[in-house]
């Protein structure tokens, strides 16, 4: 299980880079929004430890926006440098895809 785990946990990552990519968003709606695909769904407890992390790493940076209800929310943005890594990770990704796909049909484990 724990590979899994870690296989989930770059999916994920990849899939955060991909909901920043040209917007803005606040911590809670990449919840929402990553709930949206059944597979990737995950928690704040999850997330808000993987965006410290990017931010830490210079992938994301963040500003402050008040909220119209409650207090203000962190909003993150890719970075010149994540855009890059998104772009990289992205092209890793489908080749990954592309080649697992060709080798599962090849032994008939997708049927």
């Amino acid at each position: 299980m724990d590979d899994l785990l870690q296989f989930r946990r770059g999916a994920v990552e990849l899939a955060v880079l991909q909901l920043l990519a040209g917007r803005e968003v606040y911590g809670g709606e990449l919840v929402d929004l990553l709930g949206q695909y059944g597979a990737l769904a995950t928690t704040r407890g999850t997330v808000y430890p993987m965006l410290s992390r990017l931010r830490s790493s210079g992938l994301v940076e963040t500003t402050w926006h008040e909220s119209p209800s409650g207090p203000p929310r962190r909003y993150y943005r890719l970075t010149p440098e994540g855009e890059s890594a998104r772009l990289r990770r992205a092209d890793a990704w489908r080749g990954l895809v592309h080649d697992m796909s060709n080798l599962m049909y090849a032994r008939g484990e997708d049927q």
